[in-house]
């Protein structure tokens, strides 16, 4: 009995020892979950970086820009000019930009062009909200004017990696859609269609942002939607309500392919991180908010530790948050053989990511060194809240040695993982490390 119990340990230890080529071993990993990051990319604040200290982490920022400042003279585009002064300041520097085009911004100097007003587009005066010129809309010259540099916006930044999503602007105070009280000051239906259609134009690669989801907006299955009264009229049971607008032209649904965010009533903060804390949790899940701001939590200097700990829960609601349940791999690779893993996850949060950003794989030395880079084929923009389920098989050409196996989301702009899960997983330049990976010479 000793003796049969003997040779079933030594075959056991046999069985160990075997050269790691030998046996297909499966690595099966299940990450801890710990909480997501708080400076996500495309998701979470977005404050202004001309108001003040920002007090909490953040990865995007917000910029309004007149009409007159980029285009000065007709057909004179001074984009550059306005990324150089304004994408580096401090604030904003190594974030994404979330921005707005404006030609009427009450108690501001108008952001009409002269050379516009020149030609004779009528201004007109009002008082409300401290007061601006309002141009008309529907003059012909006018509409031109704003398709053609809307077209040039296109060029400029359809396919810009650092642009996050582009609010269409242009029309209305502050570029919001509307007038209110004055609402003869404001553009036609038709001007409106105008508009929406020289921005999809020019930019079908960006996730564009309209005010109000009524008329010709409301009949745009893949257009997205700022609501700039966070939380206070998001759903407040009247019909000019930013959700009952939604439902009333059936867009309620746009966020599973076009984002949502906007601004928290100014100043407000205090008051939907302290009391009404569960209303504004509520209306984050009905309309699948991304992203607040400009004005947003970050901005308040003087918080508690019950502000900061809603604050960081509100963010991680936000957008998307991918945890990883479990990675299904081999331990061992032959140079030039297939890697295969089997991804599966969830996204906690409300919404998708809205950019096709790869999911790559990494290999890296003893020294925390990227030695290789392997591309998958795997969209991210599918993960919608819920688990997801990915197989992803990459050939595997580095030299042999054994390496920390990571994954990452690369961000195109930077060209580096910045995409980090709700995991506790070791983090080395970016890259989520999942395990030990042998890779032994190509085979013969």
């Amino acid at each position: 009995m000793a003796w049969k119990l003997f040779i079933g340990l030594l075959s056991c230890m046999v069985f160990l020892l075997l050269p790691t080529n030998a046996v297909a071993e499966e690595l099966v990993i299940r990450p801890a979950a710990a909480p997501g990051p708080l400076d996500n990319p495309l998701k979470g604040w977005c404050p202004y970086t001309d108001a003040g200290e920002i007090t909490q982490p953040y990865s995007m920022v917000f910029q309004y820009v007149s009409w007159k400042h980029l285009e000065p003279n007709e057909g004179e585009y001074r984009f550059e000019e306005w990324e150089a002064e304004a994408w580096n300041v401090a604030r904003a520097k190594g974030k994404h930009i979330i921005f707005r085009i404006y030609v009427d911004y009450p108690k501001l100097e108008s952001g009409m062009p002269d050379w516009l007003i020149q030609q004779g587009v009528r201004m007109r005066p009002y008082t409300d909200h401290g007061g601006g010129l309002a141009p008309d809309y529907d003059d012909a010259r006018m509409i031109l004017a704003m398709e053609k540099f809307i077209a040039a916006m296109g060029r400029r930044y359809n396919k810009h990696p650092r642009v996050a999503f582009v609010q269409l602007g242009m029309l209305g105070f502050w570029g919001e859609w509307h007038t209110w009280p004055k609402e003869k000051l404001y553009a036609s239906r038709k001007t409106e269609q105008r508009i929406i259609d020289a921005y999809r134009k020019a930019m079908p690669d960006k996730s564009l942002m309209v005010r109000y989801g009524r008329d010709y907006a409301g009949k745009q299955p893949w257009i997205g939607f700022h609501d700039d009264m966070f939380p206070q009229d998001t759903d407040n049971g009247k019909d000019w309500s930013f959700l009952a607008g939604l439902r009333a032209t059936k867009r309620t649904e746009n966020w599973k392919a076009a984002v949502v965010g906007g601004e928290m009533v100014p100043n407000q903060a205090g008051k939907w991180l302290g009391k009404s804390f569960v209303q504004t949790k509520k209306m984050v899940t009905a309309t699948h908010f991304s992203w607040i701001g400009p004005y947003c939590p970050a901005l308040e200097r003087e918080t508690s530790p019950e502000f900061q700990r809603r604050s960081e829960e509100l963010v991680r609601m936000l957008g998307y948050e991918f945890r990883l349940t479990e990675i299904r791999t081999q331990s061992s690779i032959s140079s030039g053989g297939k890697l295969s893993l089997r991804i599966r996850g969830e996204n906690q949060g409300v919404a998708p990511f809205y950019y096709e950003w790869p999911l790559a794989v990494g290999l890296l030395d003893t020294n925390g060194e990227l030695v290789k880079t392997f591309a998958s084929s795997v969209d991210i923009r599918t993960w919608q809240p819920g688990n997801f389920d990915e197989s992803v098989s990459v050939s595997v050409d580095g030299p042999p040695g054994e390496y920390d196996l990571a994954i990452g989301i690369v961000d195109p702009w930077t060209g580096q993982p910045s995409v980090q899960f709700a995991n506790r997983l070791p983090i080395v330049d970016g890259w989520s490390v999942l395990s030990k990976i042998h890779v032994t010479p190509k085979k013969r």
